[in-house]
């Protein structure tokens, strides 16, 4: 689950905190086009505010006539859209793009204060950067939680809701430098929990990016530390050999889904070549993305930061595939039921 529908949660407890009425929805399976991805969330307050968003306004107004007023659910639900050629042109879904979406009311907690308790305790776990699995079974309406794993997704089965919150992705900086700080803010708000490794004392002096774990031990232990995984993603900046290629030669080994390294074209050549002198074969230095970053212009820091996560996203999303450095946009694919919400 992504910061965008932590908000909504956030929203939801205040909202029945200060006596509103609120209902809970969660896309749990989409079809062809969707606009919103699984996991995506949406509180409506009975008044019929709205938080967050679960098809970008194509059926939201539908939503809250339903679940406001006298109609609001008093149990869980699951609604269904765009099943029709009628109802995709009606609510604008998409060549044909169907929602299936799980509705579920916060009980007053002067009744039955366990569901707000649970979303309260829910929000403190991903403030501590924990993962978290909330369980909502549909027929009583019950909310469990319970500790989440790095392989956890959204399930739903017909009976049972399991959603995943907390930072899903991890992001390793290699570097402790200006460039790194941009990147590291940047990446927080994308939803990765981001760790920045940096041996030089000179460097790492002064550091105080909120929310970032910094660590003072060499970039290959680090690596090795760490047992990345498929949700992690490897971003070298020093432009000291010593250090990137260290990290690299280990990163380029995992199941990371990025691998990067700043520099120019000719400098990351040369580290493609020193790289063939270890133990690293020519496919996985073909992972390598070098120079890192997409192409846009840009030149400042933050300029730079805004270019390395807008790669790292269209290979997360699989819009873009790595080898031998260059930019090979990959075709684009309908969202299957049963993704995972990343």
């Amino acid at each position: 689950m992504d910061s965008v529908d932590l908000e909504v949660l956030r929203s939801a407890v205040a909202w029945r905190r200060q006596g509103h009425g609120v209902t809970l929805a969660t896309v749990v399976e989409t079809w062809g086009s969707a606009p919103r991805p699984v996991g995506a969330m949406l509180a409506i307050r009975g008044d019929g505010m709205v938080s967050g968003s679960v098809s970008g306004g194509c059926v939201e107004d539908d939503m809250i006539e339903k679940l406001t007023g006298q109609s609001a659910p008093v149990r869980p639900q699951l609604l269904t859209y765009g099943v029709t050629r009628e109802q995709a042109e009606r609510f604008g879904l998409p060549c044909g793009g169907r929602l299936a979406i799980v509705v579920e009311p916060v009980a007053d907690p002067a009744h039955d204060p366990h569901p707000l308790e649970v979303l309260e305790q829910l929000l403190a776990a991903s403030d501590r950067r924990e993962l978290s699995v909330r369980a909502l079974d549909m027929e009583s309406g019950r909310m469990s939680l319970s500790p989440g794993s790095r392989n956890d997704i959204l399930s739903f089965d017909g009976k049972v809701l399991r959603t995943v919150h907390g930072p899903l992705w991890r992001l390793l900086v290699i570097g402790a430098g200006q460039l790194s700080r941009y990147l590291a803010e940047m990446a927080r708000t994308l939803d990765y929990r981001v760790t920045v490794c940096d041996p030089r004392e000179e460097y790492v002096f002064g550091w105080d990016v909120p929310g970032v774990d910094l660590v003072r031990t060499m970039p290959d232990d680090t690596v090795v530390a760490m047992e990345l995984d498929s949700r992690c993603a490897v971003v070298a900046l020093t432009h000291d050999p010593k250090l990137d290629d260290l990290a690299l030669m280990e990163a380029l080994k995992s199941p990371a889904f990025y691998v990067g390294a700043l520099g120019s074209r000719a400098n990351n050549e040369k580290r493609r070549r020193r790289l063939a002198e270890f133990d690293v074969s020519e496919a996985e230095i073909a992972r390598l993305f070098g120079p890192v970053g997409l192409p846009i212009g840009s030149k400042s820091p933050p300029e730079i930061a805004v270019s390395i996560l807008a790669e790292m996203t269209a290979v997360r999303r699989g819009m873009l595939q790595p080898g031998s450095g260059e930019r090979t946009l990959a075709p684009r694919t309908a969202v299957t039921s049963g993704a995972a919400c990343s």
